[in-house]
């Protein structure tokens, strides 16, 4: 990365700042009173069916289904979600189902009868809305949860005894009240809203405070690949394989006037990676796939909310033992990944919180394939 790339990483994330903060002060009370008719959906069967239109947008349709159905705060419950097309969930959706559908760089959100959210982060930069509809979701998947510890307000508030916030007391301190008092937990979710986007703003900086000269040395070693024919491999489980969609759509189709990257996503093929998860193991799926399909001059990108998934150590091992480079995204104190070096290049984001490393971690990537596309 350029000196000049490096002035516009910090330049990017004051804008990013700017956005984020401005884009959440105006839709925090639209995003709490949302996260109560989602509840309130979900709590009468109904599902989250999400929609996209491009490749883009079709990676943060699997993140959504992937946050909402697999849940990574412990004790929360997994709530049905699903990633199809518009046509099938036209065929399919019920009247207490969730629609929510991204489209230039927007998201906009139908839940039941009770009405519809369009949220725009009102910005030109592409990567910049991703990253604010990304935090948008994850906030919407994490205070939804808030309504099911008061179960007097999923069908219309009554009165009732007071109580305290239950199980989300440790995440939501400040949550109690009575059952019919939704004006008082709507500010509460509210606040809760404003302030994990602030947290994610802090995080970004924490990151390139912190990795900044990994941020812009991956960035030279992977538009340096690609100059030369190399393809990027990009992988990671869960939430962490929707990022690597994101970056490969972005890589593929780069906004003009930008020309398409080579990139492969290992998270893409299903019957590739439960036949290796079902006849080799879960270990395997991404390091058979290195195997498979790496050259010489390609890039391996492993993302790993933890730094410790055992088949991205396995991959990276692989791709090292074959001389490629290797970039590594990952979250908390860096696991393993970060402590025994295990990639040329190794990027933290030093947070416990899962939503907001993802977060930070969508700003990196985006940096990696801005440097990339020049």
């Amino acid at each position: 990365m350029t000196t000049a790339a490096a002035h516009e990483l910090t330049d990017a994330l004051e804008a990013r700042a700017a956005v984020n903060a401005s884009f959440f002060e105006r839709e925090a009370a639209p995003i709490a009173e949302l996260c109560h008719a989602m509840a309130i959906c979900f709590s009468r069967g109904g599902r989250l069916l999400a929609s996209g239109v491009t490749p883009a947008d079709a990676s943060d349709v699997r993140h959504v289904a992937v946050e909402f159905v697999h849940p990574v705060i412990v004790g929360k419950r997994a709530l049905p979600a699903l990633g199809l097309d518009p046509a099938t969930i036209a065929l399919i959706a019920g009247a207490d189902d969730i629609l929510m559908h991204f489209s230039g760089g927007r998201m906009a959100v139908t839940a039941g009868t009770a009405g519809s959210w369009t949220f725009d982060p009102a910005t030109g930069d592409p990567f910049v809305a991703q990253e604010v509809l990304e935090t948008t979701y994850h906030v919407l998947w994490e205070l939804v949860h808030v309504f099911f510890e008061h179960r007097g307000l999923l069908g219309g508030p009554r009165p009732a005894a007071p109580h305290d916030g239950g199980a989300s007391r440790f995440l939501y301190p400040f949550l109690s009240g009575s059952e019919s008092d939704l004006a008082g937990v709507l500010s509460d979710v509210r606040a809760s809203v404003l302030a994990k986007a602030a947290e994610v703003t802090e995080l970004r900086a924490a990151t390139v405070a912190g990795s900044g000269p990994e941020v812009r040395a991956a960035a030279t070693t992977l538009r340096g690949a690609l100059d030369a024919g190399g393809t990027l491999l990009a992988l990671g489980n869960g939430g962490s394989a929707t990022d690597a969609m994101d970056v490969v759509a972005d890589l593929r189709r780069p906004p003009a006037p930008a020309s398409p990257r080579r990139a492969l996503d290992l998270t893409e093929d299903p019957a590739i990676l439960t036949a290796i998860a079902n006849d080799v193991g879960h270990d395997a799926v991404f390091s058979r796939q290195v195997i498979a399909h790496a050259r010489e001059g390609d890039v391996v990108l492993a993302i790993s909310t933890s730094g410790g998934s055992a088949n991205v150590i396995r991959a990276l091992d692989e791709a090292r033992g074959r001389g490629l480079a290797t970039i590594a995204l990952v979250g908390y104190d860096g696991g393993r990944i970060a402590a025994e070096r295990l990639a040329d290049h190794v990027v933290v984001s030093p947070s416990q919180h899962i939503p907001r490393i993802q977060e930070a971690q969508a700003t990196v990537l985006h940096a990696l394939v801005t440097e990339s596309l020049r």
